[in-house]
């Protein structure tokens, strides 16, 4: 057989295989139908990563270095470079330097965060690069809804008012909280927010009921008080199979020296009937919603 037969042989096979390619593709990448919530083995510090259903991914805080980048091509298909939100809780390092390699190697759509001063050079130079790439920044200072699709919506709650260009003696306490609805389920997101900032979110009468808490400062005593903790798991149900649906996930590193987290949140979280995950423990978590039920994965 001639050498212009086989060249249209390989042709043709070549048109297969990248067919195929294709088709398996399309399928492999359907939008997903349930949201997921994984909080990121970064060691000590916050990153969580939400996959939502109608396919966005949103970061929320990065960890305090480069590790949140592994993690993050853990968690999503190798082609997916693309963060739609970006949430920067507070400025601390352990919430912030971690989203400096993710800007230089992801491509980032929009972000939200308070615009609180603090003169770290890690929160300097993410903000820098934030200004030098023009990406989307938004400002909250006020209560407001971000909707992903017709049964999945971000509530942010906290702050309630402009901290643009404030220095605050706790940086803590203004953390972004933010209350993410999928179907029946709730998640509750309060980065470092501790015990006055909890008591300024109780008397608005916000409501701050939620299947998963993601326990604010890494499971310290100075957060989680009892009076916020039941109004955040107010209702308790149980899922399909029997298993308290209710959860609380604390991020925090192996052997740290803040002696995170506190035996006593541990405690107070177990008598409310709440199954505390930890990522020292468990590493990544994956919790998946189907708008009924959050199942750990």
């Amino acid at each position: 057989m001639s050498l212009k037969f086989y060249k249209k042989i390989l042709l043709i096979l070549g048109i297969v295989v990248c067919a195929t390619a294709v088709v398996l593709f399309w399928f492999a990448y359907q939008t997903p139908k349930n949201l997921e919530v994984d909080f990121l083995d970064i060691g000590q510090g916050d990153a969580i990563l939400i996959k939502a259903p109608t396919g966005q991914n949103i970061l929320i805080d990065g960890g305090p270095d480069k590790t949140v980048i592994k993690r993050l091509s853990e968690n999503l298909p190798w082609w997916d470079k693309q963060i739609d939100l970006m949430v920067l809780t507070h400025p601390h390092d352990d919430h912030v330097s971690g989203l400096i390699d993710v800007i230089k190697r992801y491509q980032v759509k929009k972000i939200i965060y308070s615009g609180v001063v603090h003169n770290s050079p890690n929160y300097l130079s993410w903000l820098k690069l934030v200004l030098d790439k023009k990406i989307n920044l938004t400002i909250i200072d006020r209560q407001q809804v971000i909707k992903l699709s017709d049964n999945c919506w971000l509530e942010i709650i906290y702050p309630q008012e402009s901290l643009l260009g404030l220095e605050m003696e706790n940086l803590n306490n203004s953390s972004l909280v933010i209350r993410m609805v999928f179907g029946k389920t709730k998640f509750l997101f309060v980065g470092d927010l501790e015990e006055q900032g909890e008591i300024k979110l109780l008397d608005s009468k916000v409501d701050l009921s939620a299947d998963v808490l993601k326990v604010g400062h890494h499971g310290s005593d100075t957060s989680s008080s009892n009076r916020f903790l039941e109004k955040v798991y107010l209702v308790r149900e149980q899922d399909s199979s029997g298993i308290k649906s209710r959860v609380a996930v604390i991020e925090v590193g192996k052997d740290n020296g803040f002696g995170h987290p506190n035996l006593r949140i541990i405690k107070r979280l177990e008598r409310l009937g709440v199954k505390v995950l930890r990522t020292d423990q468990s590493g990544t978590i994956k919790l998946i919603s189907d708008q009924q039920n959050v199942y750990f994965k």
